[in-house]
């Protein structure tokens, strides 16, 4: 079960070989021998993609509960829910995770050194049941079947060099960005029009277009024009003074910012150690960009 789960998840054997850190025939030869003894198909192979077939889909889910069963099993055979022991598992946003949560996550390993962290790093939200993690930083609106503690929210901030606003002007009014030189990113919402507070909409030239927020700030540090990210992902810069805020007053309305565990998760040792020594700390450094 928990190959054949890996591989859905995955979408291919070999990731899931790399991921079990088995050989790929074996991956292969259990999801095989799985099919023989239920009597059915449970993934169609093709040479682009794996695809579900109506027993598979139904199969995936069961093996998910009793998987997770198993592992609630065994965390309370190992005594995770009388002390913090085991391997946490956390996702957080790329940029949100270096600045803020690996510095949180060092100081819990020091004072915990019965548990283990791994921590995924990534833009995307990732599923925490199918991607086996304990909890999560999310930013933005949280479904209802997640429990979420407010941390704090971030701004979609506009910022230049100083020395590009004294050449060019700084920009009033959202119309005022027609007239100036921008850097966008194309991971931010609307990379070639910037939407601002009560949907005022103000189209760019974008001199420099690229798909990471560090990339869209070394531009902007370049004097390549004006860029648009998210503020915790500009601190540092605004705080030096090697970038200036601009528009302040026509800013979207900030976005939550949550740490995210399931509703029906009974929360281990581990979890609530790093709930009581994490949220306080990520309040604090979310507090001056709030």
């Amino acid at each position: 079960m928990a190959v054949f789960v890996s591989v859905v998840r995955h979408g291919s054997f070999s990731a899931a070989s790399r991921e079990l850190r088995v050989p790929l025939p074996t991956v292969s030869r259990k999801v095989s021998e799985l099919e023989s003894h239920l009597g059915t198909k449970l993934l169609v192979r093709s040479t682009r993609k794996l695809l579900l077939t109506e027993a598979g889909e139904a199969f995936v889910g069961a093996s998910k509960r009793i998987l997770e069963e198993v592992a609630e099993a065994e965390r309370a055979a190992s005594g995770e829910y009388r002390a913090p022991r085991g391997e946490l598992t956390l996702t957080a946003p790329l940029v949100f995770g270096r600045l803020h949560v690996v510095p949180v996550v060092t100081e819990f390993l020091r004072n915990h050194a019965d548990v283990d962290v791994r921590l995924m790093l990534t833009d995307r939200s990732l599923n925490l049941i199918d991607d086996q993690l304990d909890m999560g930083v999310r930013i933005g609106a949280v479904p209802e079947h997640l429990v979420a503690i407010r941390l704090g929210q971030v701004r979609s901030v506009v910022c230049a060099t100083p020395a590009y606003l004294k050449e060019h002007g700084t920009p009033k009014t959202p119309s005022d960005l027609a007239a100036h030189r921008c850097v966008s990113f194309s991971g931010f919402p609307g990379a070639d029009s910037w939407t601002f507070r009560d949907g005022e909409v103000a189209h760019i030239r974008s001199r420099l277009s690229v798909n990471t927020a560090e990339a869209a700030i070394d531009g902007a540090l370049a004097g390549l024009g004006l860029t648009r990210v998210l503020s915790y992902q500009v601190e540092n810069a605004l705080r030096a003074g090697k970038l200036v805020a601009v528009l302040k007053r026509h800013e979207p309305v900030p976005v939550p910012v949550n740490l995210i565990y399931l509703q029906e998760m009974r929360v281990t040792a581990k979890v609530r150690a790093f709930i009581d020594l994490a949220v306080p700390k990520l309040q604090a450094r979310l507090r001056p960009l709030s």
